[in-house]
């Protein structure tokens, strides 16, 4: 258990959590790791709020344990899959616990991403003319990977006080052990007056389905490699930044405030960084992860409606979670490259529905037989074009460019 008299957790110049230039002489204490020491200190603060947390109730981690049991026999069955080594872990824990086990599950993306803003440009532009623009660009081109990396911090922090489980973002875990979240958990389900132990079946029914999903080797590894190279293409713009800081009235009493506002927002952090190369990944990361999140709300669909007395009644006002999610719950998935938004979902629900409806549920159960098996982003809106395809026998690979022929009738 982390000590939290020992963190001396940053100030929060703002309410909403995001890290400022205010706070830069605590923030340069992590610049030697890319940030990374004082990024994992502010997801600390954040999930618990500077307070002491307690441990879970023991009744309610057996309670976990059971229900994890009779989750993952219920997914075995039904998808035909089975965790690597033949375990997985389904245990119940802390939101500290939640935002250190995300921080080392995410931090190769990270790192990747802030070797990414290290780098010097390949053909630097030409030195402006007005030195206060030059300082600029050169304090922005030093501090890009560090507010980066402290806003991620802060955002997973934030995110550690809400997910329900290890799964909310599909990102591939490494470890067969995942983690519940019982304080989210049981407020969310105060909110909508929903039965607890059905709502905790129903986030260990979730979290198992993804995880079998994500631990298929063709699977995991076409995620991760999509995201390494999104990270890897993170790129600093100074100029984008010094653009969108140019309508400040810095003689208005108010700058302070809108220079803070600014430089917290991550919709600003994300703008200044974001690449074409990453522009052009979006539609292959996009289209894998519609296909994820779809076949699992399918599967979720076919085990729960008769393993859960209120799976309707839970699965609505879930997935209206979704829908009411601000932009500070969506910047790590954004900052990710995976923007999990309602469309992403019924793409992906669509393309389940689509393929079960031609060659029923084993026809989707080939996704997971081979990695010709995934879907281009045109075939997964189009399904009957891609089981048209995978039944080529001599077509190795899915086309690249998604340029394909009239879907079959």
């Amino acid at each position: 258990m982390h000590n939290m008299d020992d963190a001396n957790p940053p100030e929060q110049p703002f309410g909403g959590g995001f890290p400022f230039f205010g706070d830069l002489s605590k923030m340069l204490g992590g610049i030697g790791d890319g940030g990374w020491g004082a990024a994992r200190q502010m997801a600390i603060t954040m999930a618990n709020d500077g307070q002491s947390e307690p441990n879970v109730d023991p009744s309610v981690r057996i309670e976990i344990e059971q229900l994890a049991r009779v989750a993952e026999l219920q997914a075995v069955s039904a998808t035909g899959l089975s965790a690597p080594g033949g375990g997985l872990s389904v245990s119940a824990g802390t939101r500290t616990q939640w935002a250190t086990d995300a921080l080392d599950a995410y931090k190769p993306l990270f790192e990747r991403l802030t070797t990414a803003l290290g780098q010097q440009p390949a053909e630097p532009e030409p030195a402006p003319d007005d030195p206060m623009a030059a300082m600029f660009g050169q304090v922005m081109g030093m501090l890009s990977p560090m507010m980066l990396s402290m806003t991620a911090g802060s955002m997973v922090g934030h995110l550690a006080r809400r997910s329900l489980g290890t799964y909310d973002i599909p990102v591939p875990r490494s470890s067969p052990d995942m983690l519940i979240v019982p304080a989210n958990i049981d407020t969310f389900g105060d909110e909508w007056s929903l039965p607890a132990q059905d709502l905790r079946l129903w986030v260990c029914l979730h979290d198992i389905l993804h995880h079998l999903v994500l631990s298929v080797p063709h699977v995991g590894d076409s995620m991760n490699e999509l995201l390494l190279d999104y990270a890897s293409a993170f790129r600093t713009d100074p100029g984008a930044l010094e653009d969108r800081l140019s309508s400040l009235d810095l003689s208005n009493p108010e700058a302070l405030a809108d220079l803070q506002s600014t430089l917290g927002d991550p919709e600003v952090v994300l703008g200044a960084i974001q690449s074409d190369l990453q522009l052009a990944l979006l539609p292959r990361l996009h289209a894998l992860t519609a296909v994820v999140v779809g076949y699992v709300d399918h599967m979720m669909d076919q085990i729960g409606e008769h393993l859960i007395g209120s799976y309707g009644q839970i699965t609505e006002a879930l997935r209206r979670r979704r829908v009411e999610a601000d932009p500070s719950d969506r910047f790590i998935e954004r900052m990710l490259g995976l923007e999990l938004t309602q469309e992403q979902y019924e793409r992906g629900s669509a393309f389940a529905v689509g393929v079960v409806e031609r060659a029923g549920s084993a026809g989707l159960a080939r996704l997971w037989e081979d990695d010709r098996n995934l879907p281009t982003p045109n075939e997964v809106d189009a399904p009957g074009l891609w089981l048209a395809r995978i039944d080529l026998p001599d077509d190795p690979t899915p086309a690249a460019d998604g340029n394909d022929a009239d879907e079959p009738q």
